[in-house]
């Protein structure tokens, strides 16, 4: 046997629910944006780190094969 929920009764619960889910979410927000923040920067410095290294210098190449007499 169902047993019965008044509307007004179900509509505060509901409410309650979504304020607590809210209030869960904005305070957890800047951890969540920091972290995405940090993992993009990494990511840019780990990208151009290994661009460096993949990317032959043409510099260097030249400066060392360069023989004074």
């Amino acid at each position: 046997m169902a047993i019965p929920i008044k509307e007004d009764e179900l509509g505060k619960r509901w409410d309650r629910c979504i304020a607590d889910g809210l209030l869960k979410v904005g305070r957890s927000w800047p951890i969540i944006t920091g972290t995405g923040f940090g993992l993009g920067l990494a990511y840019g410095n780990c990208e151009r780190q290994l661009r460096d290294v993949l990317t032959p210098s043409t510099s260097s190449v030249s400066q060392d094969s360069i023989i004074i007499c």
